[in-house]
């Protein structure tokens, strides 16, 4: 199957990647899980947000309950709740939960999509299925370039690298820690965090104080909200 590439608001595109399959693996892991859960998504995830954004979220995967259940990345499910709860109170979402795609949830001058748009078993995509869903990531950020973006927040390693392959950039280059901002050559900034997962938050691996620092700190560069 072809992939479009640099208009993520294409119906060829949006269609494309709804019924995309090239990763056997996922595919058919989504197939069992919507045997197990039928009323769940279980198919690929898009990306959510202001159509206009100034930042782009980069995740890593839908969780099992979480996206993969309810069709829109971070939804349902543990990880979403520190996320969405500090773009609420940093004025990027009208409200500070996010239940299911039916909710009312906005989110103001910020997109969310993840690395990987399907469900990987075990939260864990092989190098191989990050590098096959890189073509849809690459595509997201460009058109996200060529509508004003300005800034990208990797949540996690995962998304950081595959933030980078989409732009052919040299991971060696801007190498990943929390707190880490990077001036890209194409006029974008990297901005990484620790992904906002149960394990993260629960260890204290990644408060939400130092999210905040991590969102007050893209705020203030990108002037969000605007």
């Amino acid at each position: 199957m072809a992939i479009l590439h640099h208009n993520t608001h294409s119906p060829s595109l949006h269609e494309a990647l709804a019924d995309c399959r090239q990763c056997h693996r996922l595919a058919k892991f989504l197939e069992t899980v919507k045997t197990q859960y039928p009323s769940y998504h279980a198919k690929p995830v898009q990306a959510f947000g202001d159509s206009l954004s100034k930042l782009l979220i980069i995740g890593l995967a839908p969780g099992m309950h979480g996206a993969n259940r309810t069709g829109r990345p971070f939804t349902g499910d543990f990880a979403g709740i520190l996320l969405y709860q500090t773009l609420h109170k940093f004025g990027l979402a009208n409200h500070r939960e996010s239940i299911s795609a039916a909710d009312g949830l906005q989110l103001l001058s910020c997109r969310i999509t993840n690395a990987v748009k399907c469900l990987p078993p075990a939260n864990k995509p092989l190098p191989g299925e990050i590098r096959q869903c890189n073509a849809y990531l690459d595509a997201e950020i460009a058109d996200f370039t060529v509508r004003g973006g300005r800034g990208i927040l990797a949540l996690g390693r995962v998304a950081h690298e595959a933030g980078l392959m989409a732009l052919a950039l040299k991971m060696k280059s801007y190498p990943f820690s929390h707190g880490a901002v990077h001036n890209l050559p194409n006029g974008l900034k990297l901005y990484d965090s620790y992904h906002c997962s149960r394990y993260n938050t629960q260890t204290k691996r990644l408060t939400a104080e130092m999210f905040e620092q991590v969102i007050a700190r893209v705020c203030a560069d990108l002037a969000l909200p605007s």
